[in-house]
């Protein structure tokens, strides 16, 4: 186990996930990609695809993740740059609620763990957990109008295409 506040060993790690995920077929497959933002190495953008079948189909997610210098003994912070409305995910402040970021994470996981995990988490929706109230509650009580408004927003701000079901409605 790397030892705790190890710098070195936190920028070795990450600059080798990187290029292991970008140079993966992995990459391709799940449209995954991950790049390092500054210097240091610490600080991560991360981009997914939203999943085929959902409201987030089409969309084009960014992440910001702050690697502390513990990695990969405590997760990375992490947080939606791209609005999205989603019962998991701050609509305000692109928080998320998710385990493995939280008491879950296991020192064996890896930066493209997250960004799988997510995907995972945007097809299957958690609603009795939720990180926005307000969105939990419409996907609960009123899953239409959730599914119209995730699909606007992954339109107006993940860059979705706009569909002729969607136009429809």
């Amino acid at each position: 186990m790397p030892e705790i506040g190890c710098i070195g060993f936190a920028v070795r790690r990450i600059q080798r996930e990187c290029q292991e995920l970008n140079q993966s077929e992995e990459a391709s497959q799940y449209s995954v990609n991950i790049e390092v933002v500054n210097d240091r190495f610490l600080e991560v953008r991360g981009e997914f695809t939203g999943p085929p079948g959902t409201s987030y189909e089409g969309g084009r997610f960014i992440l910001k993740m702050n690697v502390s210098e513990n990695y990969p003994v405590i997760p990375p912070e992490v947080r939606f740059v791209t609005k999205i409305w989603h019962p998991n995910i701050s609509s305000v402040t692109g928080a998320i609620g998710l385990d493995i970021l939280q008491y879950q994470w296991p020192a064996c996981a890896k930066i493209r763990t997250i960004l799988l995990s997510l995907q995972i988490l945007l097809a299957t929706p958690e609603p009795d957990e939720p990180q926005d109230a307000v969105v939990a509650k419409q996907f609960i009580e009123d899953p239409w109008m959730f599914e119209l408004t995730a699909r606007h927003w992954t339109q107006a701000y993940a860059g979705a295409p706009k569909t002729q079901s969607s136009m429809i409605k």
